[in-house]
């Protein structure tokens, strides 16, 4: 049993961090993720061939949620003024960690499954192992991700700063 488990964390342990990567855009915080994938894998009782497609949407469920808990965390530190300094630093850098910051919240605020299936698919599995991991019919994968992406994009211009 104990070499089924080392078998599937080698096998499956790069593409759970690599999802939660993508959504949490933080290697640290994507490794803590895994952790707690595979922990919740090893008290489960999925059985081992669908091991991948669990873990993968266990992957994309964790980190969504924990975007979720941090913006709630953010929002309660600022209504107590303890909110984040600001490091000064360049430019260039400091749009692009705003615009990311800004897809990753408008992220958070999609319906949980089209965030899932938008996160999956863009993170390099089929449409038939998208509707596999999500429970979706695989004609129906790409409604779903063409609608996440225009709720996406709704969420993203919702919020938009006018300039």
């Amino acid at each position: 049993m104990r070499t089924d488990l080392e078998e599937l964390f080698r096998d499956n342990y790069p593409r759970v961090v690599a999802v939660a990567a993508r959504v949490l855009g933080s290697g640290n915080q994507a490794e803590d993720v895994a952790q707690e994938v595979f922990l919740s894998f090893s008290r489960s009782s999925v059985p081992a061939d669908e091991a991948g497609g669990w873990l993968t949407v266990a992957a994309t469920h964790t980190a969504l949620n924990l975007l979720r808990s941090g913006r709630r965390r953010s929002a309660r530190e600022e209504l107590a003024g303890d909110g984040p300094t600001v490091v000064p630093d360049v430019a260039d850098l400091v749009i692009t960690r705003d615009e990311r910051s800004s897809v990753r919240a408008a992220l958070a605020r999609l319906p949980h499954r089209q965030a899932a299936a938008l996160v999956l698919r863009h993170s390099g599995l089929s449409y038939a192992e998208v509707a596999a991991a999500l429970d979706l019919s695989p004609g129906s994968v790409g409604t779903t991700v063409r609608r996440a992406e225009s709720h996406l994009l709704e969420e993203l211009n919702r919020h938009a700063s006018p300039e």
